[in-house]
C-alpha cells in the first residue's frame, strides 16, 4: 500500500483515509488519538476496512481482488476536503464521493463524528461491492452486527456504531449489485443520523463544499504554487482538533520512516512545537482562528503544570498520559512493525519547546486587530514562559529530533530560547516596559553563549550540540529566525556546509549521527524545505527553486505529502500527512514566488 494512493477526509473532529481502490483503510473514532475502527494500513489481512469499489469480474479469484484492475483515480473536488475516486469499468463507469460534513449551523461549528460516502453512476451499468468490516480497536475484534431496517449496528463500542443506507443490507459483506442510481452510506460513531438519508446526505455535501471554498476565499496565496499552498492550507486544517484547541502532528501511527529501521512511532498527538510551526503557516495563510483555540488549550494545560514543567506533547484532551507500548501481534505498515501506540518523548525534556510557545503567543501583542486577546493572563504566561526558558537554556534535552541517546545541550534549543527571549523584549516594550530590559539583557546572554558554544571556527560553522563538530539541519532556521543578517558570513558558511554534508540524493536530512536507531538512510521533508527558505533568504533563488521542485515532485498525485521521502526511490515514508511538512511547503511556496505587486 503505497502512501501515495492515499487520500485524507476529515472535519476537524474526526479523518480518515480512503486509498485509491474506495477503502477506508484508517479511521480512529470518536477522535484522532482513538483506537482505530478501521486499520488496513497496518494490518492487510486483520485490520478491517470499508470499501466501496468494482466487484470482481466472473471467475475472479480472491488474490487478484485487490490487483490494479481495481484501483481508481482520486480528486479532491476543487478548493474542498472533498474526495472523489473514479472507477472505469469498459463501458461503466462510477464513483465514490467521500466526506466528513462541515459548516456552520445556528451559528455554531457542525462537525459530526461521521462520514458519507456517496456512491454515483456514471455511464453504463457498473457492477458494484461494498464491504464493511470494522474492528473493535487494537484487539481487532470483530463486533456484533445487528440489522435495522435500514441500518447496521456494530456493537461493543463506547458508543454506536451505526451504517445507515439505501443500499440492502445483505450487500454490506460484498455481494456484488447493479448500480442504478445514487446511493448513500453514512457511518455515525454516538449520535446516529435520523433524517431523510438522501435528502440529509446531499445536503450535507453542499454545505460541506460551500464550507470549505468559503475558508480557502479567505486564504492569502502566492502568484505561484496556489495549487500546492491551497491543498496544504486544507490539510493542516483538518489536522486541528477544534474541540479543544489541539493541533495535531499526523493522523496515523507506525508508519516507518524508513524498511527496517524500526522508527515507527505515534503521531496522533499534539506536539507544542508542531503547533507552532502550523499557527505560524496558518498565520502566513490569514487564518486566526486556530490560534485563539490553540491559546485556551494551552490555558488550560498550564493550569495544570506546576512550575511550567510542560511536557513537549498532549493528547488532544490535554491529557498526558501517552506510555508508549508496543503492539507485538500487529504486522505493521508493510509488515514493517512494530506498532507503537503513545510515545516516550511525553517524557523527554526538549528545551526548545518553551521559546516557540513563546513565539506562537507573541504576534499577538503586536497586531491591533487582537485587542481582545490582549489579555493580562496571557501576557502573564508570556512572561513565565520566557522566564522559564532562559532559566533551562544550555543544559542537555533531548533537542527537536527527540533523540533516544545521551542527552547534550543542544544548540536549536538554544536558539530558540534566544527568539522567545528577543521577542519577548518587543512585546513588554509595548506592554509591560518595566520588563524590556530583563528580556533584551537575557537575549543578549542567549546569543553570546550560542556564539561561544555552537560556532565551530574550525569548521566555519554553526553546530548542532554546544562544543560538537556535527552539523544539525535545524540551524537553517538562523534565517527565518533573523538570528543573522541575511549577508552574515557565519550564517551564509552554515548553510553551506549543512547543505554539502547532509545531502543525500539532493535531499536535506537531519543530522548524519546515531540517534539511538543507527543513522538515518531518509530525507526529512521539512529539512530540505527549510532549506529552501534559507537559500531564498541569502540570495541564492535558483538552487532554492531547484530544490523546491524536487520536494514537489515527490508529492502524490492528490497534492499531500508524509514525514519523510527516500532520495533513491522518491517514495514517502513515515506518518501520513505529516502537518511539518505541509508547513514547510507553505513557507517555501512563499518565499520562492514573487510577491502579487510584482505579476499584476
Amino acid at each position: 500500500m503505497d502512501l501515495g494512493d492515499l487520500g485524507l477526509i476529515g472535519n476537524c473532529r474526526i479523518s480518515a483515509l480512503v486509498d485509491a481502490g474506495g477503502e477506508i483503510v484508517w479511521c480512529c473514532l470518536p477522535r484522532f488519538d482513538s483506537a482505530p475502527v478501521f486499520a488496513r494500513l497496518l494490518d492487510p489481512v486483520a485490520g478491517g476496512g470499508f470499501r466501496i469499489g468494482p466487484a470482481p469480474g466472473p471467475g475472479t479469484a480472491p488474490a487478484e481482488e485487490s490487483g490494479r484492475e481495481r484501483r481508481g483515480t482520486q480528486r479532491y473536488r476543487d478548493n474542498t476536503n472533498v474526495l472523489e475516486t473514479t472507477f472505469e469499468q469498459g463501458d461503466s463507469a462510477f464513483r465514490v464521493v467521500d466526506f466528513a460534513p462541515r459548516f456552520l449551523q445556528h451559528d455554531r461549528s457542525f462537525r459530526p463524528a461521521l462520514i458519507v460516502r456517496v456512491i454515483e453512476p456514471l455511464r453504463g451499468s457498473p457492477r458494484v461491492a461494498v464491504h464493511c468490516e470494522p474492528i473493535l480497536g487494537w484487539s481487532r475484534g470483530r463486533p456484533a452486527r445487528v440489522d435495522g431496517s435500514n441500518h447496521a449496528s456494530y456493537l461493543g463500542y463506547d458508543q454506536e456504531l451505526r451504517l445507515c443506507t439505501d443500499v440492502p443490507l445483505a450487500y454490506l459483506e460484498g455481494r456484488p449489485f447493479t448500480l442504478t442510481g445514487r446511493r448513500y452510506l453514512v457511518l455515525s460513531f454516538g449520535e446516529p443520523l435520523q433524517e431523510s438519508l438522501p435528502q440529509v446526505c446531499e445536503r450535507f455535501l453542499s454545505e460541506t463544499e460551500r464550507y470549505w471554498r468559503r475558508w480557502v476565499k479567505h486564504c492569502n496565496v502566492p502568484p505561484k504554487h496556489q495549487d500546492l499552498v491551497i491543498r496544504s492550507a486544507l490539510v493542516l486544517k483538518l489536522h486541528c482538533y477544534e474541540d479543544t484547541g489541539a493541533i495535531v502532528a499526523a493522523m496515523t501511527t507506525s508508519i516507518p520512516e524508513a524498511p527496517g529501521s524500526g522508527r515507527t512511532w505515534d503521531y496522533r498527538y499534539c506536539w507544542m512545537r508542531d503547533a507552532y510551526y502550523v499557527l505560524g503557516a496558518l498565520r502566513r495563510l490569514g487564518h486566526f482562528e486556530e490560534r485563539e483555540s490553540f491559546v485556551q488549550y494551552l490555558l488550560d494545560i498550564v493550569g495544570g503544570a506546576g512550575e511550567l514543567a510542560l511536557r513537549p506533547l498532549y493528547r488532544v484532551d490535554g491529557r498526558s498520559d501517552l506510555q508508549e507500548h508496543l503492539l507485538e501481534d500487529w504486522p505493521g505498515y508493510e509488515g514493517e512493525g512494530p506498532v507503537r501506540v503513545g510515545n516516550q518523548a511525553a517524557l523527554h525534556v526538549q528545551h526548545d519547546v518553551l521559546g516557540e510557545l513563546v513565539l506562537a503567543l507573541a504576534p499577538v501583542f503586536h497586531d491591533q486587530r487582537f485587542r481582545a486577546e490582549q489579555t493580562q493572563e496571557v501576557l502573564e504566561l508570556l512572561v513565565r514562559l520566557t522566564r522559564r526558558a532562559v532559566a533551562d537554556a544550555g543544559s542537555p534535552d533531548a533537542g527537536i529530533w527527540e533523540l533516544r541517546t545521551a542527552w547534550k545541550p543542544q544548540s536549536f534549543s538554544t536558539l530558540m530560547t534566544w527568539a522567545g527571549a528577543e521577542r519577548m523584549a518587543g512585546v513588554a516594550r509595548l506592554h509591560a516596559p518595566h520588563l524590556e530590559s530583563e528580556f533584551t539583557s537575557a537575549a543578549l546572554n542567549l546569543r553570546r553563549e550560542l556564539d561561544q558554544r555552537a560556532w565551530s571556527p574550525e569548521r566555519n560553522t554553526y553546530v548542532g550540540t554546544y562544543d560538537g563538530r556535527d552539523v544539525d539541519a535545524s540551524l537553517l532556521q538562523m534565517a527565518t529566525l533573523r538570528y543573522l543578517a541575511p549577508g552574515d558570513p557565519r550564517l551564509v558558511s552554515t548553510i553551506e556546509t549543512i547543505s554539502r554534508e547532509l545531502d543525500r540524493g539532493g535531499w536535506i536530512q537531519r543530522y548524519r549521527i546515531d540517534d539511538g536507531f543507527g543513522e538515518p538512510t531518509v530525507a526529512f521533508v521539512l529539512c530540505s524545505l527549510w532549506c529552501v527558505e534559507a537559500l531564498s533568504i541569502i540570495g541564492r533563488p535558483e538552487e532554492a527553486e531547484r530544490l523546491f521542485a524536487r520536494v514537489r515532485g515527490a508529492c502524490s498525485p492528490l497534492g499531500l505529502i508524509s514525514e519523510d521521502v527516500d532520495p533513491a526511490t522518491g517514495r514517502q515514508w513515515g506518518n501520513f500527512p505529516q502537518a511539518l511538512s505541509h508547513v514547510g511547503l507553505i513557507h517555501a511556496a512563499f518565499t520562492s514566488s514573487p510577491r502579487w505587486s510584482e505579476v499584476l
